[in-house]
């Protein structure tokens, strides 16, 4: 492997790390594009190849976000799975599996859970209303006021919420029962400009629960009784899941920095690979620099087990990160004792032919 000047300017902050093996890789499919990969079999075929050619172990591909899927769902808008199934002329999901596993790749599922991007018309805000949404104490003229960085997200306390999350994940397991695991995104409060959780019910009930009169944004009872009820919608999540497929594989997704991940977005991710709730989670290690995705890391491992359950995503995606970055942040991560390095994503990927060629090289 080619070493490059910026990965050895990072190499002083890696803790020594003995006899560690190369990580797996892995790569994210996101439903994003105009012609996402799922909407074409010429696509699957392309993405399967691509994946073959630079070592890719694992597949992540986009199945659900914004409360529409792309497969046969009965609670979600499946309208984008509707729109592939005519234009592959079969189950596309399908046909990806099956094509990946001829090549010895897994396929994971990947679901985007608590934001509904700006999708105001998704079914479950119009089954249920805006009571469902998290939000902070200001007031709440119009459905736009609940938006949180351009995004509807769903409070996870809430039980209609984990219902309807739960029937999805059902109809998707009960439909693909070859998929090898499913990723959990998005599992989390907002962490822009943070203090959310204040619906009514969940003021009602910590207040009761607590016996308390007022409640104060910075009270660590407060921020510890959401941070639970993320963790508590995971394990309804992971109970449905092990039901229906005892052996498929189970991640999430957690936010770095650290304290954004567990004072902001109060997702206690460390605690569900210690306490083995989940296989592995998928650090989304997204900034532009070498510097601060080392940093990142190094800041994360004291609050792990082992970093033997970690995977590390790296971005490709960002127009200011430069091509040097991107490859001092790839060799970083392979010797950083994580499960695998994933790329994020696949599109992006393609349209930077230099960062193909050296992942190509670099197996």
């Amino acid at each position: 492997m080619k070493i490059h000047s910026l990965f050895l300017a990072l190499l002083f902050l890696l803790p020594a790390i003995g006899n560690a093996s190369e990580p797996s890789r892995g790569i994210f499919i996101w439903s994003f594009e105009e012609k996402p990969v799922l909407s074409s079999e010429t696509k699957i075929h392309e993405a399967i190849v691509f994946a073959k050619q630079h070592g890719i172990k694992t597949i992540f591909v986009q199945v659900y976000r914004s409360n529409k899927s792309w497969f046969a769902s009965k609670v979600a808008d499946a309208t984008p799975f509707y729109e592939c199934l005519k234009s592959v002329g079969q189950d596309p999901l399908s046909l990806l599996i099956k094509e990946a596993h001829r090549q010895d790749i897994n396929v994971h599922a990947w679901l985007n859970m608590m934001s509904l991007g700006g999708n105001k018309d998704a079914r479950i805000l119009k089954k249920y209303g805006p009571g469902i949404l998290t939000r902070n104490v200001q007031k709440k003229r119009r459905l736009e006021d609940y938006k949180i960085d351009n995004q509807f997200f769903l409070e996870p306390s809430d039980p209609r919420v984990h219902q309807e999350l739960l029937t999805i994940v059902g109809e998707l397991l009960h439909t693909y029962p070859t998929l090898d695991g499913i990723q959990f995104d998005y599992i989390r409060y907002p962490d822009v400009h943070p203090f959310y959780g204040y619906s009514p019910d969940n003021i009602r009930r910590f207040k009761k629960e607590l016996g308390v009169k007022q409640i104060v944004e910075e009270n660590p009872a407060w921020k510890q009784w959401k941070r639970d009820a993320v963790t508590h919608l995971l394990e309804d999540l992971v109970v449905k899941v092990r039901l229906i497929s005892p052996r498929i594989h189970i991640s999430t997704t957690g936010s770095l920095a650290y304290t954004r991940a567990y004072e902001e977005a109060l997702q206690d991710w460390p605690s569900w690979v210690n306490h083995d709730l989940v296989e592995f989670v998928t650090l989304m290690n997204y900034p532009p620099d070498a510097a601060t995705f080392a940093k990142n890391i190094i800041e994360i491992k004291p609050h792990v087990k082992g970093f033997s359950k970690v995977n590390v995503a790296v971005g490709t995606y960002k127009p200011d990160q430069t091509e040097q970055d991107f490859k001092a942040q790839w060799e970083y991560c392979e010797l950083s004792e994580a499960r695998a390095c994933v790329v994020f994503h696949y599109d992006s990927l393609i349209q930077k032919p230099a960062l193909s060629e050296f992942l190509k090289k670099s197996q």
